[in-house]
């Protein structure tokens, strides 16, 4: 995961707010539905705000994402800080969260340092809220749990480090070169983050000393 800093709600949504200060999400229109998707996904640099996959911000693989779930907390439907833009991918993310409820959200700078990502693409928790995060929205602990995230996340994470001139095998022991692709891999080029881009970094700052 990587913190969302969240910035100011669409236009749209405030506009609609108070024209209807008694609505909730499931009355919003297609625009403010579409408003709220993009501005999400724009402050994401275009990754899922669980799982860093890469997202357009199109419905077709983006869905706006209520950390807090609107069962649980339905006076926050309609606030912007409460919706990140999260894929659609089947059983992971949002189609795993549905309404249960988890602590470690990406809206916390904790969640670049509890969870713990390893270059087998599997990932761990350092803390029982990190647990409890990575099995509600399930988030390849175990092959048997999310096999198909686990090879995605390992075979683009090799890719990145490939793509800046290290060997996943050997490493690096460098700390100002560690520190330098952190920097690099960290900063969005274009509005926009590569897939899992996260991961690289938290497995990279496991290798300074």
């Amino acid at each position: 995961m990587r913190e969302i800093v969240k910035g100011n709600e669409p236009l749209s949504l405030t506009q609609w707010k108070r024209r209807k200060p008694e609505g909730t999400y499931k009355n919003l229109r297609h625009i403010e539905r579409q408003d709220i998707r993009k501005e999400c996904t724009t402050e994401q640099y275009y990754i899922c705000a669980y799982c860093s996959q890469t997202i357009t911000g199109e419905k077709v693989d983006t869905v706006n994402e209520h950390v807090a779930a609107q069962s649980i907390a339905p006076n926050k439907s309609l606030d912007f800080s409460n919706i990140v833009a999260s894929c659609r991918s089947l059983n992971q993310c949002d189609n795993a969260h549905k309404a249960q409820d988890f602590s470690l959200t990406p809206l916390m700078d904790e969640c670049e340092t509890e969870l713990n990502f390893s270059l087998s693409g599997r990932v761990s928790g350092l803390s029982a809220r990190a647990n409890q995060t990575i099995e509600v929205l399930n988030l390849g602990d175990s092959e048997r749990n999310n096999r198909a995230l686990i090879e995605k996340r390992k075979s683009l994470v090799e890719s990145t480090l490939w793509t800046n001139g290290i060997d996943p095998d050997d490493g690096v022991e460098d700390n100002e070169i560690i520190d330098k692709l952190i920097s690099k891999i960290s900063s969005p080029s274009n509005g926009k983050l590569e897939a899992f881009s996260p991961v690289a970094v938290n497995v990279l700052r496991q290798w300074i000393s």
